[in-house]
């Protein structure tokens, strides 16, 4: 095998755990995406990150890694499909909901990284 063939083989193996979120699909069909935004909660939001509103029911949440999934609606400014994800937020935000909840929310995403940054109930 040539160098340049193994180190462009070793290179790409390494750089695809960084290329977005992890997708699996459930025996339902549905997709499932995960992230983890708890490093990115305090950060102001960067230049080319997006803001975009959905709505959706709250499927679980941890308020100790700071974490909403939500089963939601297409978000086009990202071109998402409806699926249910996990999201980051703030702790606040997590004690005003509670599983089954149906929502409207506000999101921030960037590097298809979403942020959940309001909750409002239905």
């Amino acid at each position: 095998m040539k160098p340049v063939y193994l180190i462009a083989v070793i290179a790409t193996a390494m750089l695809l755990p960084a290329c977005g979120p992890t997708t699996e699909t459930t025996t339902t069909g549905q997709s499932t995406a995960t992230n983890d935004t708890a490093a990115m909660r305090d950060m102001a939001m960067p230049a080319d990150a997006k803001m975009a509103r959905s709505t959706g029911t709250v499927t679980a949440i941890d308020t100790a890694a700071g974490k909403i999934t939500l089963a939601h609606a297409a978000i086009p400014e990202v071109n998402w499909p409806p699926m249910t994800m996990t999201f980051g937020t703030k702790l606040e935000i997590l004690n005003g909901v509670a599983v089954g909840d149906k929502i409207a929310f506000d999101v921030t995403i960037k590097d298809n990284v979403g942020e959940v940054t309001a909750v409002h109930k239905q």
